[in-house]
């Protein structure tokens, strides 16, 4: 039987150029399973300023906050936690009574992650792309410790200052790259997304991801991009987008409604998401 949504309802949403059904079935499929009285829906704005403002007005619970609009939002915030204060890039708002707090649970995702996969910090990295998710990205790395990192980036402006914010060296293009200098490999560009002009694409080229030991593509849809399918091949150690937005997205839920799903809900949960996305 369907949840009945009353005036009691709890309301959470996200905010993207792009919407997706990945946070929607994610969060819906715990709160039904859950027996919670939420619901979340994906929206997309033209006017960023007042959708925020809206969030606090109408009482919203919680904004997943999605390209472009992860650094832009921040002025039209209350508060914010210390998961975004180092990279200057939200993901997440939450309302309490009309107040708005924001935070990074992609920085919390990708820390979590460089743990659970134990890399070494002292790895040689390539970071491409300069948007708010490589802020995210970037930021926990150099959290972690990692000191050699290299930022790749067409966007010169963007990506010499998030070179420069964190003391690497920024390149506009990977051919500039030594090879010893990519052990492991970071994606946080569209390229190779579901639905993209560059969905078929490489993010790397072959001889970069042939050297690389470690290859971490932050694209979340398809499950397996073309680089990670490539590398998979090669036999190389893999983080998949996937797992930073299962990651992220439970730290959003817990965020939301201050419980903490078991693992096989969680599963659950992100399996159903993945489907007929």
């Amino acid at each position: 039987m369907a949840r009945i949504i009353n005036k009691d309802t709890t309301v959470c949403m996200s905010l993207s150029a792009r919407p997706s059904n990945f946070g929607t079935r994610f969060h819906n499929y715990l709160y039904e399973k859950l027996n919670l009285n939420y619901i979340y829906k994906a929206f997309t704005t033209n006017n960023l300023k007042d959708a925020i403002y809206g969030i606090k007005a109408l009482a919203i619970r919680g904004c997943a906050i999605s390209m472009p609009y992860k650094e832009a939002c921040i002025e039209f915030i209350d508060e914010l936690d210390h998961s975004v204060t180092s990279i200057q890039s939200v993901n997440t708002i939450v309302n309490t009574d009309h107040f708005l707090k924001a935070y990074n649970t992609d920085y919390m995702a990708v820390a979590n992650l460089i743990k659970s996969n134990q890399i070494i910090n002292t790895t040689p990295f390539v970071l491409k792309g300069s948007g708010g998710m490589a802020n995210a990205v970037i930021g926990a790395f150099y959290d972690a410790g990692f000191k050699n990192g290299i930022i790749a980036a067409r966007n010169q402006p963007k990506g010499e200052a998030l070179a420069k914010r964190y003391n690497y060296k920024w390149v506009k293009d990977e051919k500039d790259i030594e090879l010893n200098q990519a052990q492991l490999i970071i994606n946080v560009t569209p390229i190779g997304m579901l639905g993209g002009i560059e969905a078929k694409e490489l993010a790397f080229s072959e001889s970069i991801i042939n050297q690389a030991d470690i290859v971490f593509d932050v694209v979340a849809m398809p499950i397996e991009t073309p680089m990670i399918q490539y590398a998979r091949n090669l036999n190389k150690k893999i983080i998949s987008g996937a797992d930073v937005a299962v990651l992220q997205a439970v730290e959003q839920f817990v965020l939301y409604t201050g419980i903490r799903p078991d693992d096989e809900l969680i599963k659950q949960a992100a399996n159903f998401a993945r489907q007929n996305i």
